[in-house]
């Protein structure tokens, strides 16, 4: 695992860049496992928590990170491995299993778990609905939650920006939400929506984003319908 190589060897040339403020480290438990759930206004995010964190943060990474062909596809398998991330197949169901299987067995050894329950990077800035998989890994382990607020990194690297820019961030780890460990059978979906809301309304809170009560996905999807129909109106 060479994480706090890659940390210490690239954290600084990070901080210099971003200028990463950090409030909240005290929030985070010494010892034990305890689920990072932060906000995704950019692809630096997965940089900057780690870089702000004085525990190792364990991600998920969309499956095709670890899928690439050739020499480029092994160096991306590799880097990602190494920094502790593992794959997840994003098209859900049964096929997203294994990554939440590993999440537990991660929370289980008493590590920390980064994850952004929003499911994707924020299409305009906003807050976004969070997905309930957190709230039910929570009860599963018994694992507090710490909601986290990025701020910054959005106006860094825009959507399709590919080198993020200089300029200034925070990161703001709010106070735990303790959850109780419950078996599988007795969560009920209203108690996981509710612990869901909860989580988002204090990410709210720290990050000061506007919040709307829809899916992440669901507007991108929105968008590129309505893209892909003006670019069939142009062509006739």
């Amino acid at each position: 695992m060479l994480y706090w190589f890659f940390v210490k060897l690239l954290g600084p040339v990070a901080r210099r860049r971003f200028h990463p403020t950090v409030e909240g480290t005290d929030n985070i438990p010494e010892h034990g496992g305890a689920i990072i759930a932060s906000n995704h206004l950019a692809v630096i995010d997965d940089a900057l928590l780690p870089i702000s964190s004085p525990r190792m943060i364990r991600f998920m990474g969309k499956a095709e990170y670890f899928n690439g062909k050739g020499i480029k596809g092994r160096l991306k398998k590799w880097w990602f491995t190494s920094v502790g991330v593992f794959p997840v197949d994003r098209s859900g169901g049964s096929k997203a299993l294994g990554a939440l299987e590993t999440a537990r067995h991660i929370l289980d050894a008493g590590d920390l778990f980064g994850i952004h329950p929003e499911g994707t990077r924020s299409p305009d800035g906003r807050l976004f609905r969070g997905h309930t998989g957190v709230a039910r890994l929570a009860f599963e382990t018994g694992s507090p939650i710490i909601p986290t607020a990025i701020i910054g990194s959005r106006e860094l690297q825009r959507p399709g920006k590919v080198i993020p820019g200089k300029g200034s961030t925070s990161v703001i780890f709010g106070k735990a939400i303790a959850v109780p460990k419950t078996p599988a059978n007795e969560v009920t979906r209203e108690q996981l929506r509710q612990l869901t809301d909860r989580m988002m309304q204090d990410i709210q809170k720290l990050s000061g984003q506007e919040y709307v009560d829809m899916y992440a996905q669901v507007l991108k999807n929105k968008k590129k319908q309505l893209e892909e129909a003006t670019d069939k109106a142009d062509q006739q």
